[in-house]
């Protein structure tokens, strides 16, 4: 299982588009799983921040900057971008908008402290980052939607803030207790033995979540074409504002890591999760073809990392 773990986190870049790609080509088979997406969830969850403890928030909050901007790229800047692109290219679509927008609300992702952790960043920043995007996920993505596009589609907040809070908050809670309590122990005994099964739960979050988007992809137009090309311009825009924002302040090296991947990953899996529950299947569309990009984008800023700031990678 050690060698399963070492291998998927190895080849991240290609897993998730290969398990997109597989959801869409036994759609029927992966969809008879769908209902257990949101426990499956609350598992990777848990097994991800079974890392993490309260007490990193403190040491962070003590330069406070460098947070601060990164929740502002995530939670405004690239909201409001997604918006803007989606009304000025696609006004007469609501669903394919609010996917958008869906995408860029969501937290940034736990798999971003694997990148980190690989290209020498700041594991305490990543962490503190990951934890108050995480605890204010169940609030700040139902707010966020009905603020940016409850005008157009009807969203169910309370209902959202509950799925978020089954799949993001209380186990994310639970997980940083334990490690807290334990003085983090439980990091080096359970993670590891966790960690290979986090990963299939990933996989079949990712496969069983792309069956509900099987019919665009089988059958992409022009327009959905269009929707795909957006998403990874904005995808890009989310590494490079990161970089862009650390770098202007010259922040140290591992801040500039930790502001690239942090601001340019997003939880897809967490967005595709609400997209199914919460909406119609188009609105699924522009939330999972982030999945085609998001690793294979962090492959490449670590190599632009690598090349114009020095960072090393952990041998």
């Amino acid at each position: 299982m050690r060698s399963f773990n070492a291998f998927v986190e190895k080849w991240m870049a290609l897993v998730t588009p290969f398990c997109l790609f597989m959801g869409v080509l036994f759609a029927s088979q992966f969809s008879r799983i769908l209902f257990l997406v949101p426990y499956i969830f609350a598992f990777m969850t848990f097994c991800g921040s079974l890392g993490s403890r309260f007490s990193d928030i403190r040491r962070v909050v003590q330069h406070p900057l460098p947070l601060f901007l990164s929740v502002l790229i995530l939670h405004a800047v690239l909201p409001f971008l997604a918006l803007g692109a989606g009304n000025l290219l696609f006004p007469q679509s609501p669903y394919i908008i609010t996917g958008m927008v869906l995408e860029f609300v969501v937290p940034s992702a736990v798999v971003s402290t694997m990148w980190v952790s690989i290209y020498c960043g700041s594991a305490p920043f990543t962490l503190s980052l990951l934890l108050i995007d995480t605890l204010l996920a169940p609030f700040s993505v139902p707010f966020s939607l009905h603020l940016l596009v409850g005008s157009n589609v009807q969203v169910d907040t309370v209902g959202m803030m509950k799925e978020l809070l089954l799949m993001v908050g209380i186990p994310a809670l639970v997980g940083m207790t334990l490690n807290q309590l334990t003085g983090g122990t439980v990091k080096q005994t359970l993670s590891p033995r966790l960690a290979p099964f986090g990963k299939i739960a990933l996989m079949l979050v990712v496969c069983a979540n792309s069956s509900k988007v099987a019919p665009f992809i089988r059958n992409m137009t022009p327009r959905l074409f269009a929707v795909a090309g957006s998403i990874l311009l904005l995808a890009v825009l989310g590494y490079a504002l990161g970089w862009a924002f650390a770098a202007v302040l010259k922040l140290k090296r591992e801040i500039v890591v930790s502001m690239t991947f942090g601001c340019g990953m997003r939880n897809i899996s967490a967005g595709a999760v609400i997209a199914a529950a919460y909406f119609p299947a188009e609105v699924m569309f522009p939330v999972m073809i982030g999945t085609l990009f998001q690793q294979v984008l962090a492959a490449c800023f670590a190599q632009l990392l690598i090349k114009r700031c020095g960072v090393q990678k952990e041998v």
